[in-house]
């Protein structure tokens, strides 16, 4: 198949699995939601990936293929999390994003922007940021739905959908379960970052670096603060984006203004 071809058969995979979520939203919260289509779509989406990574010789980080390859990896850690835990109904808005993300990818023909790794340290360094950024993509997810859950909980009665997602509480324990896992692939890649990198408070890196130390204060903070003073509900939503929203403008900020408006 062509690369073309991979990518269509993706983007058409993942809204097909993201309109079978959102019919199984009327089931019992017993029942899961069809998964198929979204393994399906991450295999084609890896594939897709796989043959630029041949013809570049390496990843192509450019703004989004970059977008393209951490939604892939958002979308395959979230299908792994279903085989034990209840969040498949965040297919319902991830999916989509990851299929918007690759059909840019596709349409927008972009300068290369390889990166050649040679050493096992930077290595580390990027893929614990990429898996870090993922894990905390999915804990933000969690946070928008916990939020709808518990805006919705309050009205009387809570619409169907509502009432097919996990108890309450459950979503919450789920939510710090993925802070915990994003934080931990958070604090490897910034002691990385620091032992490897040869300046990370150069004037390209020094964004990156301070509010990815934000970030990584905020999802402390709110780890300690939940262990320590039971911090939940609107709390822990709060704290979850905002630290979120620190790592969007680390991991994506630049590259958006550089490539994107200035055309560097």
């Amino acid at each position: 198949m062509t690369t073309i071809q991979l990518a269509l058969l993706a983007i058409g995979a993942y809204v097909c699995n993201a309109l079978l979520i959102a019919r199984h939203f009327h089931k019992h919260r017993s029942e899961k939601a069809p998964l198929s289509p979204g393994w399906i779509a991450v295999i084609a989406h890896f594939a897709y990936i796989a043959v630029n990574f041949t013809r570049y010789q390496g990843f192509n980080f450019s703004f989004f293929s970059t977008a393209s390859l951490v939604s892939m990896i958002v979308a395959l850690l979230l299908l792994i999390a279903t085989l034990n835990k209840p969040v498949e109904k965040l297919g319902v808005i991830l999916f989509p994003i990851t299929a918007l993300m690759l059909g840019l990818d596709l349409s927008f023909s972009e300068k290369p922007h390889p990166l050649h790794i040679h050493n096992w340290q930077m290595s580390t360094h990027i893929l614990t940021s990429i898996i870090a950024f993922s894990l905390l993509n999915i804990a933000a997810l969690q946070a928008i739905l916990l939020a709808v859950q518990d805006q919705q909980l309050r009205s009387h009665p809570p619409k169907r959908y509502i009432q097919s997602l996990p108890p309450l509480q459950t979503m919450e324990s789920l939510l710090f379960q993925m802070l915990s896992a994003g934080l931990f692939f958070l604090t490897i890649s910034l002691i990385s970052g620091f032992i490897f990198v040869e300046d990370l408070f150069a004037q390209h890196l020094v964004h990156k670096t301070v509010l990815s130390i934000l970030a990584w204060i905020n999802f402390s903070g709110l780890i300690l603060g939940r262990i320590r003073y039971g911090w939940r509900g609107r709390t822990a939503i709060k704290l979850t984006l905002c630290g979120f929203l620190s790592l969007l403008l680390a991991y994506f900020g630049s590259k958006l203004v550089l490539e994107l408006i200035l055309h560097r």
